[in-house]
């Protein structure tokens, strides 16, 4: 018998929305141990908030809301306002009910500032990583370390020089009313130390190698343990020829200060001899891939089965950045300003973590 092709639907549900989620999908497990690392969380928002006035959006929604846009790579907040209005699923892990009221889209980007002034996503990796469940899975030992660049939330017609009068970022109008007018960039030196982008004046013109175009960017790093490539530690500085190396000697320090010796695999970007040479001190033995001429590695090292290991699991650094730029969209930074930079990249490598950590627990013995 044919069916009917009814529209009405039904008046009232009386379906929760925890019966509609299967129990297998992987969000269950995620957002437990969500739940969990908000709830040792709680000190640290309870500084951020005043005791008077009236109640804000949750801090713990707020975070489950933008693990989400980084996990279904949506777009914008005002688009993520938009899916939590209608997305089941959305509204489950949020912590929304089927008729509670979505956050108009200011309002949820003026509370999300509050979160982004403290170092709520640097707490919130720590969280994770330190669970009860989580903490077996990470290495004490053996590292990988590298970065990325994160392309900035600035066009190249507000790179202008630091003693221009005209300060309009390049939207200005072109006399004809109209707006973006055209830059005829021919001929003209342009540098970080003349040059500097009235957009988001943090950004630093980088390119990425020889034959590359030249961007304004900001660099991403991240410390990787190498027994199941978690990330450990992520920073972000300015994009210059240093900031690897530097961010990679503040990531492993505090991990350098236990018994025994461990490692650090990285690219050939790192074999230089102040950065091995700083790492030995540490008692951290430098896995670097060796230059093929110049090189500050050696035998004493390459000799070892433990360099050769180091050296085909450090690769695997480059599927935390290939899911970061694809999926959680850090290709081009949503934010302006180092500091808001910094908190989007921490966030999103905690996203990553959360992402693996199904199949890594139902690996686990």
């Amino acid at each position: 018998m044919r069916g009917g092709d009814s529209r009405d639907g039904s008046l009232f549900s009386y379906v929760d929305l925890e019966a509609r989620v299967p129990g297998d999908h992987p969000l269950r497990l995620i957002r437990r141990l969500v739940d969990e690392a908000l709830l040792s969380l709680d000190g640290v928002f309870s500084q951020s908030y005043s005791r008077l006035g009236r109640p804000s959006i949750a801090p713990e929604k707020l975070l489950r809301a933008l693990l989400l846009q980084a996990f279904y790579s949506v777009r914008s907040e005002r688009q993520l306002m938009e899916q939590l209005d209608y997305n089941l699923l959305f509204r489950w892990f949020v912590g929304l009910g089927v008729d509670d009221p979505v956050w108009v889209p200011t309002v949820f980007s003026k509370n999300r500032d509050r979160l982004l002034a403290g170092d709520v996503a640097v707490a919130f990796l720590n969280a994770v990583l330190a669970h009860e469940e989580v903490q077996p899975l990470l290495s004490d030992d053996h590292f990988s370390v590298d970065g990325t660049l994160i392309e900035a939330w600035a066009s190249m017609k507000s790179f202008r020089p630091i003693d221009s009068e005209d300060d309009d970022g390049g939207r200005g109008d072109d006399g004809n009313g109209g707006r973006n007018r055209p830059r005829d960039f021919h001929d003209e030196q342009r540098s970080n130390a003349t040059h500097r982008s009235n957009s988001d004046p943090d950004a630093r013109l980088y390119k990425k190698g020889p034959g590359k175009e030249a961007k304004l960017c900001f660099m991403g790093h991240v410390l990787m343990e190498n027994r199941h490539g978690l990330i450990v530690d992520a920073a972000t500085t300015s994009a210059d020829g240093h900031g690897e190396r530097t961010a990679a000697l503040h990531m492993i320090e505090p991990r350098a200060d236990r018994p025994g010796r461990i490692t650090l695999g990285a690219d050939k970007g790192f074999d230089m001899p102040d950065f091995v040479n700083e790492l030995r001190s540490m008692a951290v033995t430098p896995h670097v891939a060796a230059k093929d001429k110049h090189s500050a590695i050696d035998q004493r090292t390459t000799r070892h089965q433990t360099y050769r290991t180091s050296q085909r699991i450090r690769k695997r650094i480059e599927e935390a950045f290939g899911w970061a730029k694809t999926v959680g969209a850090m290709a081009k930074a949503r934010h302006r300003g180092r500091d808001r930079v910094a908190w989007q990249f921490t966030l999103t490598m905690a996203a990553y973590n959360l992402i693996c950590l199904p199949k890594l627990l139902e690996r686990a013995p």
